[in-house]
């Protein structure tokens, strides 16, 4: 008989804000003025009570050390944290893009793709352009040779 596997969500906002001061080593006092300047922005409940994820328990960590450590001031600490979220989501879409690569049949491969900022890939002829769409388009050449 087998174990089920059970997989906890990460973003899930599960943590009042006295157990995610506990968690992040840091006074409810704090969490409080790192929302009000958008540094760690936990989720609210019906009655504007905050909930923290396990994600911004970590995020409210990695501004502790970031400023204690780097002595980086919260301006500097925000901005790490919004450009650390965006190269996340353009991991995330990356590896949409390969899988959705991978899942081509091998001759369809060696054809030119565009993939739009959502991650949808249309196939296009060689040496034609994609069309454009608002938010640009990414052009990838996987085998073959590159067109002229």
């Amino acid at each position: 008989m087998s174990t089920p596997q059970h997989r906890i969500d990460e973003r899930a906002p599960v943590f009042v804000i006295s157990v995610a001061a506990e968690l992040a080593g840091m006074h409810p006092q704090t969490l409080r003025q790192y929302d009000r300047i958008g540094l760690v922005s936990p989720r609210r409940t019906a009655g504007r009570g905050r909930r923290y994820s396990a994600r911004d328990v970590a995020a409210l960590r990695e501004v502790q050390r970031l400023s204690q450590e780097e002595g980086i001031n919260l301006a500097g600490i925000k901005r790490i944290l919004e450009l650390q979220e965006q190269v996340s989501g353009l991991r995330e879409q990356l590896e949409r893009v390969n899988q959705a690569l991978e899942a081509m049949a091998p001759a369809d491969r060696r054809r030119v793709f565009a993939a739009d900022r959502t991650g949808e890939i249309n196939a296009v002829r060689r040496g034609q352009r994609p069309e454009r769409r608002p938010g640009g388009a990414m052009v990838l050449w996987r085998g073959g040779r590159r067109p002229d």
